[in-house]
């Protein structure tokens, strides 16, 4: 037998009995994959993990509280024997084989009749890595093997083109503040399937360059407006270029619905009959500040932070910020597309009973290659912008909190 490889399989386990011999750490990592299957799952061990216990608790499995004995495999399709007591599990081994019900052995692999994959999942895909020879078995590699095929999928890297037909749409991906990596794995592989990709300039810009030849690639800046506003635009050439049975991605810097306006977009999807899915990314507002060493909340120093537009200054009639409300409160202040307003929003801000010397962090492009911090407080910030040149974007920080992190005052 050890000469010739296993023969993989899918086992489609839905009802069927299976038995599970040891309760203890090979049987947790195995049985929420059993459950999943939707197996009948008989466990077989005097005690168990308190994640095992659990499980059997929530009636997704029978537990008898006991050893193996003799008949215990009865009617079962497949038995996983887990246990540390090596007599048992030979006897147990025994009757599998009698029976011809497929085994596996944490023990022993050699006197199995079937090995457990390494195993991962993605978009409905399951990748099962298993080694072809009981001789050389190496868990580890083959665990390797299989996180990087999963990774690849998930991420884009590893891209294996859909040959049916797909469902045009549009996707808004929020890519992120700025470094590529920092694009969650589902905007990423949708990246990566993309025909067309109408893209921010604040969006992760490397990304863009790895996407296939075929990709068209379109800088919404750059969209011709005509009669249209700049959004009307874009939200014709989403609706255009998916009514022409291509999957379209919207890639916006932060989160689309963070000052992204991506509900604009999706109603203007809606109301075109255009499927639009939307992607979640990590906004600006929190991870900004969190790579310049900046908490936006810290135990005993700030239990709240309010993210704000600076992109209208508080004397303008158009703002709906409540200047007044927010200079009484003590937590963190985070201003997003403020750094043309700051004079402003800080002089309202002290008008407002907030203190002159409140400390403020300018973080400008944030969390890329070109990052720079620079410090002052609400007396000195638009000085401080002017004379230290300090240009969009910028992500504004207001609050003690400036002064928690190791490189305050850098």
């Amino acid at each position: 037998m050890a000469e010739h490889p296993a023969y993989p399989v899918g086992l489609r386990l839905t009802g069927r009995r299976v038995v599970v011999i040891g309760g203890g750490q090979v049987a947790q990592r195995r049985l929420p994959a059993l459950i999943a299957a939707g197996a009948s799952i008989t466990l077989v061990s005097p005690s168990a993990t308190p994640s095992v216990e659990a499980m059997a608790d929530a009636g997704e499995l029978t537990w008898e509280r006991r050893r193996y004995t003799e008949g215990d495999l009865a009617e079962a399709w497949y038995v996983l024997i887990a246990t540390g007591d090596p007599e048992a599990n030979a006897r147990a081994s025994a009757e599998a084989e009698r029976h011809r019900i497929w085994c596996v052995r944490s023990d022993n692999a050699e006197e199995a009749t079937a090995w457990t994959p390494a195993t991962g999942h993605s978009e409905g895909v399951t990748v099962a890595v298993l080694t072809a020879r009981a001789e050389g078995r190496d868990p580890r590699h083959t665990a390797a093997i299989r996180d990087a095929v999963v990774e690849g999928l998930r991420d884009g890297t590893l891209v294996a083109p859909h040959h049916r037909t797909r469902t045009p749409g549009v996707a808004l991906v929020g890519g992120g503040p700025g470094d590529p990596d920092l694009i969650t794995v589902r905007g990423r592989r949708l990246l990566a399937e993309a025909d067309v990709v109408i893209a921010d300039r604040l969006g992760p810009r490397d990304l863009l360059a790895e996407l296939p030849p075929h990709v068209e690639v379109i800088d919404a800046a750059k969209i011709p407006y005509g009669r249209f506003m700049a959004q009307e635009a874009i939200n014709n050439a989403l609706i255009e270029h998916a009514k022409q049975g291509k999957s379209v991605v919207r890639l916006k810097g932060g989160d689309p619905y963070v000052f992204g306006r991506g509900m604009e977009e999706l109603q203007a999807l809606a109301e075109a009959g255009i499927p639009c899915t939307v992607v979640p990314g990590i906004s600006s507002s929190i991870s900004v500040p969190s790579a310049a060493g900046i908490p936006v909340t810290h135990r005993g120093v700030a239990h709240e932070f309010t993210v704000v537009s600076g992109h209208v200054a508080p004397d303008d009639e158009r703002s709906l910020v409540d200047w007044p409300a927010l200079a009484r409160l003590t937590g963190t202040l985070v201003i997003l597309m403020g750094v043309d307003k700051i004079g402003r929003i800080a002089e309202a801000l002290v008008a407002n009973g907030k203190s002159p010397d409140t400390p403020v962090a300018l973080i400008q492009e944030g969390t890329t290659a070109a990052q720079r911090r620079v410090d002052a407080t609400l007396a000195t910030v638009a000085e401080t912008v002017r004379t230290r040149e300090v240009k969009p974007p910028t992500v504004i920080v207001i609050g003690e909190v400036v002064k928690v992190g190791p490189e305050a005052n850098a």
